[in-house]
């Protein structure tokens, strides 16, 4: 058996994690490989962390697309023949369509939609949006299966859905590591963040405000918060800033060196 006690022993998300150690236990039990549901970036890197000092345990994780956000764990006993990595076991598109020219939608809409025609939050992996035509998402077969061919509602706008194998989907083009350097007059999260991300930095604190930006997975809704080196800022499709260095210069700003993935 699994030492759950052990396992969630200070973990600040126990009850999402206990499935988590549910699946590892009958992998390790059943000798056969085990998915969990779709994980946020942030519970799944705490699932990682906490699976690793099982030694006898392997794991691996997958979104449907290399450059992924929310992934699934693939679990198994480490002696049994594991699948090629990056496996998109289980996992198909779904196209999510309906004109949104007059009524713009983001991702967090069309997975409120989904959700409203019955898509369990575990099933449902990255969606990214297709200019006014509507979005694509990963969902797993078992919960395709129901919805194809069915409609729902986004927003004010019905949108028809259609699964598509995963070869058929448009993927948002894939992030290469980036580093540089910015200098800035505050490490207020809104300044620092809009330099990183590229963005304007009154859309960047609606966008704080809207709950669409975490500082080191955990949601953050003041734009004024100060960040310090090895703050993570996530923002909802378009990845992560990591700060790796903060120095002051002579002319009391602030020179910061950033990773972007």
């Amino acid at each position: 058996m699994v030492p759950l006690h052990d396992l969630l022993e200070g973990s600040p998300c126990p009850q999402e994690l206990e499935a988590v150690i549910a699946a590892a236990d009958q992998a390790l039990r059943c000798w056969e490989p085990v998915w969990t549901d779709f994980m946020e970036g942030g519970l799944r890197e705490g699932a990682e962390q906490m699976l690793a000092s099982l030694a006898e345990l392997d794991q691996a994780s997958w979104g449907g697309f290399p450059g992924a956000e929310r992934r699934r764990l693939l679990l198994q006993r480490r002696e049994a023949a594991l699948p090629a990595t990056g496996t998109p076991s289980g996992l198909v598109g779904l196209e999510i369509s309906g004109n949104f020219l007059f009524d713009r939608a983001e991702c967090g809409d069309f997975r409120s939609g989904l959700l409203a025609v019955g898509v369990r939050p575990g099933d449902l992996g990255d969606i990214w949006l297709r200019g006014d035509r509507g979005a694509q998402a990963i969902i797993t077969t078992t919960q395709a299966g129901p919805l194809d061919g069915t409609g729902a509602r986004v927003r004010s706008v019905e949108v028809r859905l259609d699964v598509r194998p995963l070869e058929q989907l448009q993927l948002p083009a894939e992030r290469q590591p980036r580093r540089f350097q910015t200098v800035e007059a505050s490490l207020r999260l809104d300044a620092v963040a809009s330099a990183g991300f590229g963005l304007a930095r009154n859309r960047m604190v609606e966008k704080i405000l809207q709950g669409k930006v975490r500082l080191n997975w955990q949601p953050i809704s003041r734009p004024s918060r100060l960040l310090r080196t090895g703050d993570r800022v996530q923002l909802e499709g378009r990845g992560e800033l990591r700060l790796e260095a903060v120095e002051s210069t002579r002319r009391e700003r602030w020179r910061i060196a950033i990773l972007r993935c």
